[in-house]
């Protein structure tokens, strides 16, 4: 009776002791996302390195003439290294990030020898036209991929404008500020084409208030999105 009762009692305790570890466990965690909330869009501390680590996501239909039309006004210098993404069926946007990099340093040799710039590609979640059920494996591979990159090159900044492509990379950006793994601070800003609504990607990043600073280019928009920053048009 009394090795019955001592069973019971560990059994109890046992229980006890996970059920609190687990709730200590989402107290943490609570209390860490609030703090990165808190903290997102805080200036750099003092001290800060004066130049930062920067992944730069470009994408098609415009969104790469946009993000080096931004990247064309910044001081280069404080944002290296970098590293161009872009999706991996679309070429033609790091082939112009290649141009680009070129004509900021026509005297120097080939971008492509230059260890502080790096150019890659990003698998995508989901392909125009594909199934559903198909695109289930497509957006593990994505993320997984993403997640790679993310360890691998462990960001600074990130600069995105609206491709897909940069959710994934955000969302894990966010998940290694919340771990304490890496700080990356994220600045997305809208398309010029969108006037009156936000794009799915820069909503996505509004409204979980992922993006440290959130830019448009349009005033009925920062009136919309009151957290959002007008910076006028940067084409």
């Amino acid at each position: 009776m009394e090795e019955h009762h001592c069973c019971f009692y560990s059994k109890m305790l046992s229980r006890f002791s996970i059920g609190s570890f687990v709730l200590s466990l989402v107290i943490v965690l609570v209390v860490r996302v609030l703090y990165v909330l808190y903290r997102c869009g805080k200036p750099f501390p003092k001290g800060a390195s004066p130049s930062f680590t920067t992944l730069i996501v470009l994408g098609s239909g415009g969104h790469t003439a946009e993000m080096l039309s931004l990247l064309s006004v910044l001081r280069m210098d404080r944002f290296t290294p970098r590293f161009y993404i872009a999706a991996a069926t679309d070429n033609m946007s790091l082939h112009k990030a290649r141009s680009f990099e070129d004509s900021l340093l026509p005297d120097k040799p080939a971008v492509k020898e230059d260890v502080s710039l790096q150019f890659t590609q990003i698998y995508r979640s989901r392909e125009v036209g594909q199934s559903y059920v198909t695109s289930v494996w497509t957006t593990i591979l994505a993320t997984l991929h993403a997640l790679w990159l993310m360890i691998r090159i462990r960001p600074q900044v990130i600069l995105c404008n609206g491709p897909g492509t940069c959710i994934p990379l955000c969302v894990i950006a966010f998940l290694f500020k919340v771990l304490g793994i890496r700080w990356s601070s994220i600045f997305y800003v809208e398309s010029v084409a969108r006037v009156k609504k936000l794009s799915l990607s820069g909503l996505l990043l509004y409204k979980l208030r992922i993006a440290d600073q959130f830019f448009v280019q349009w005033p009925q928009l920062q009136n919309k999105y009151p957290r959002a920053h007008y910076v006028g048009c940067l084409m």
